[in-house]
């Protein structure tokens, strides 16, 4: 799995709370400058997810590192898009990232995507309920509030994760032994 998101969106965090990777986390854009691996265990089963540096707008077209950001991503078998709670406009955060995984490539288009609003322990209940719901509207699928920090909702995410990790598994094709 992989995670997907804009700068400063709780990706490292995450990672950080779900794994024993030891990303480097700072209150700046671009704390993350390559992919950062971490095992997940959750319910006896592990996946391994990868943070992916954060994404702006353009990257599809190299601006920034783009490129080399969104090639990773495309390794994923399923993506983790989270969005800082904390932003003014998270539709607009969602659909930004959507637009650069959409302009790179129909294959990482189509790829399996569960949405997670971060940042939820800095949020009253009011906004989180707003924010949920204008996500939900924006992407068309259910959407987890969280807090990476807080482990607000984390378990229950790795959960919906695992599920989707599966589902992908089952509907591909068996590799053959090298």
């Amino acid at each position: 799995a992989g995670l997907l998101g804009m700068p400063n969106a709780g990706k490292s965090t995450f990672l950080a709370a779900t794994s024993r990777a030891k990303p480097k986390i700072a209150d700046y854009p671009f704390t993350t400058l390559t992919p950062q691996l971490g095992v997940v265990y959750i319910d006896g089963h592990e996946f391994v997810l990868a943070g992916i540096p954060g994404l702006i707008e353009g990257a599809h077209m190299g601006v920034g590192l783009g490129l080399k950001f969104l090639a990773h991503v495309e390794r994923c078998g399923v993506l983790l898009h989270l969005i800082d709670g904390t932003r003014e406009d998270v539709v607009e955060a969602y659909e930004t990232i959507r637009n650069e995984v959409s302009e790179y490539s129909e294959k990482l288009q189509g790829k399996q995507e569960i949405v997670a609003l971060n940042k939820c322990d800095a949020l009253t209940p009011e906004e989180i309920k707003e924010k949920v719901k204008a996500l939900k509207k924006a992407s068309g699928k259910p959407v987890h509030a969280i807090s990476a920090a807080a482990g607000m909702g984390v378990e229950e995410l790795l959960r919906a994760m695992w599920k989707v990790i599966t589902e992908v598994r089952a509907e591909q094709p068996q590799r053959e032994a090298e």
